[in-house]
C-alpha cells in the first residue's frame, strides 16, 4: 500500500508561507528526492495555483541552478490532483481536478500499486488529518518567526496524537521532523 505523506514547509511559529522560507540547494535536494519517490501530488486550489504559476515557467526557462531546475522538471511531469470547488479547469499538464475530497477515493488511491502520494497544501493536510488518511508527516521547520500568515493546522478541531520518527537537520537551519499517526504504531 502506498503511503500518503504530508510534506510542507513552515515557520517556527507554525505558519505556512512559501515566500518566507529558505530556498537553497539543501532543501531543493531533499524535495527532489521526495518527488522522485512520489506517484502523485495532491493540492488544494491555492497551492496548485501558486505552483502552477511558477514551475512550468522554470521548465521553459531554466534558472541555471541544477537542483532548482531538476525540481521544476520533476514537479512538472508528476501526476497532480487538485481539489477545488471553484476551479472550472486545470491547465498544468498531468493534472486532474476533483470537486470534493472523498475519503473512499483517497483510500482507493492509496491501495493502487505505485509510488507514495504527497499532499503539500495546508488545507488539504488538515482535511486529510481529520479523516485519518495521512500515514506520515514531514514538517520542514524554517528557523524564522513571521508572526502571522496561514497556520498549518487551522481547521483541525480534534486532537491528533503523533509518534515521533526522526529529524533531518540541514546546515541552513531547516529541520525536517518526521511523524506518523500514533494509532499506526499501536
Amino acid at each position: 500500500m502506498r503511503k500518503l505523506i504530508a510534506a510542507i514547509n513552515m515557520t517556527l511559529d507554525g505558519f505556512c508561507d512559501h515566500t518566507a522560507g529558505i530556498v537553497n540547494d539543501e532543501t531543493h535536494q531533499h524535495y527532489n528526492e521526495l518527488l522522485q519517490d512520489a506517484g502523485a501530488l495532491l493540492y488544494g486550489r491555492v497551492t496548485y495555483q501558486l505552483m502552477e504559476s511558477h514551475w512550468p515557467n522554470v521548465v521553459q526557462n531554466p534558472t541555471g541552478n541544477p537542483l532548482m531546475d531538476e525540481f521544476a522538471v520533476l514537479i512538472d511531469i508528476i501526476p497532480k490532483i487538485v481539489f477545488s470547488r471553484t476551479l472550472q479547469e486545470v491547465t498544468w499538464k498531468n493534472t486532474s481536478l476533483k470537486k470534493e475530497v472523498a475519503a473512499e477515493e483517497i483510500l482507493a488511491l492509496k491501495q493502487k500499486p505505485g509510488k507514495n502520494l504527497l499532499v503539500g497544501s495546508p488545507g488539504l493536510i488538515g482535511t486529510f488529518m481529520q479523516l485519518g488518511l495521512i500515514d506520515e508527516y514531514q514538517l520542514a521547520i524554517h528557523p524564522m518567526v513571521v508572526g502571522s500568515g496561514l497556520p498549518l493546522f487551522k481547521n483541525v478541531r480534534d486532537q491528533v496524537d503523533l509518534k515521533f520518527l526522526k529529524t533531518k537537520p540541514f546546515k541552513c537551519g531547516v529541520v525536517i521532523h518526521y511523524y506518523e499517526p500514533a494509532q499506526l504504531s499501536a
